[in-house]
């Protein structure tokens, strides 16, 4: 079986940057395992697989290691595929997810912005052992939903965390870090080691965390925020109502086929 396969890299506007993510269109659903075989062989942070859905789409999401419930960087890459080669010019794609419900991407222009739902953290207390991990004080504060996010008074505090991955791993927990940015809004890092993501290069589903907290800290709505990673990324953010808007630009890396 011949699959096409792009490369896309997602909230950059220059290559080499921001965060690749793979993007195979299929005409049916693969098994689960041949999925994850490829996404394993992809070796990036994400593997986003989508399927027509009538005029729409369906979407799920592989990391080298396990399928999760919601990826943005990858879909932001779907959405510039769909846009660019599969139905050129679309301007709102619909995907339907298995856990996350419908996600919608509007294009403007050469930049796409997702509409996720928020996910507001809980307070919470940072376990003893994922400080270690991090090799990191204490927060001032800490929130938890899907990711335990830990938030710093300052950037340079984030830009200094070497997390021993390994023992992060053992932790099973996705950590998200923030603090107040100097020429944004925030900045942010994300590291999953759990699920064979050491440090993913740009998270937009983190910011369906980020985004609450920031809003409500700066009494803003619309936010823009850069992901500290080796390689960076660019976010323009904006809370509405128990959603969040996640916008971005992509660029084209690779084209080609999987043979399975």
């Amino acid at each position: 079986m011949r699959l096409p396969l792009y490369q896309v890299d997602a909230f950059t506007d220059q290559l080499f940057a921001g965060n690749p993510a793979a993007v195979v269109p299929l005409s049916q659903w693969l098994p689960e395992t041949v999925m994850q075989k490829i996404a394993a062989e992809n070796n990036l942070a994400e593997t986003a697989f989508i399927l027509p859905d009538g005029d729409d789409w369906a979407i799920r999401w592989f990391t080298p290691e396990a399928e999760i419930d919601l990826c943005g960087h990858a879909t932001l890459a779907s959405a510039f595929v769909i846009s660019h080669f599969l139905k050129p010019g679309a301007g709102l794609i619909r995907f339907s997810t298995q856990v996350a419900g419908e996600l919608r991407v509007t294009r403007q222009g050469e930049r796409f912005s997702l509409d996720f739902p928020a996910r507001p953290g809980v307070a919470a207390e940072v376990p003893a052992d994922v400080l270690a991990a991090l090799g990191a004080a204490p927060p001032p504060a800490a929130f938890a939903a899907r990711d335990l996010m830990l938030v710093y008074d300052r950037a340079e505090q984030v830009a200094a965390v070497k997390p021993d991955f390994a023992t992060l791993a053992r932790t099973g927990r996705k950590i998200i870090i923030t603090a107040p940015g100097d020429d944004v809004d925030f900045v942010s890092r994300f590291f999953a080691p759990s699920v064979g993501i050491a440090e993913d290069p740009v998270t937009g589903s983190a910011h369906c965390t980020l985004i609450p907290y920031w809003a409500d800290r700066l009494g803003k709505p619309e936010l823009t925020a850069r992901q500290i990673s080796a390689r960076g990324g660019q976010l323009w953010c904006r809370m509405e109502g128990q959603r969040v808007q996640i916008a971005g630009h992509a660029v084209l890396y690779l084209e080609g086929n999987i043979h399975v």
